[in-house]
């Protein structure tokens, strides 16, 4: 499996119209999963994003429906988020 990891900034009384937004959205083909957390001691929220392998990974990132997507979530965040990208080498979910 491939995926990212990715930290939001959101600006302040924007976080539920970001989720709203962020529900809204079909699963991408290859998408096996993502999930959004708000720590509990920092600003930024961090993001996870599971996909079968890295082309659809990549498939995903460069659609024109990514880059709407991502433009809308734009209008949401104080900065362009930090991506982290890579092979998830082992993991579990029950």
């Amino acid at each position: 499996m491939y995926g990212t990891i990715f930290n939001l900034t959101v600006k302040r009384g924007h976080e539920d119209k970001l989720l709203k937004l962020m529900e809204a959205g079909d699963s991408p083909k290859g998408m096996v999963a993502w999930f959004l957390m708000e720590p509990d001691e920092k600003k930024d929220w961090i993001g996870i994003a599971i996909f079968e392998n890295k082309e659809a990974h990549l498939a995903n990132a460069n659609s024109p429906k990514q880059n709407e997507s991502f433009l809308n979530m734009m209008n949401h965040l104080e900065s362009e988020p930090t991506w982290t990208d890579g092979n998830y080498i082992i993991g579990e979910i029950n």
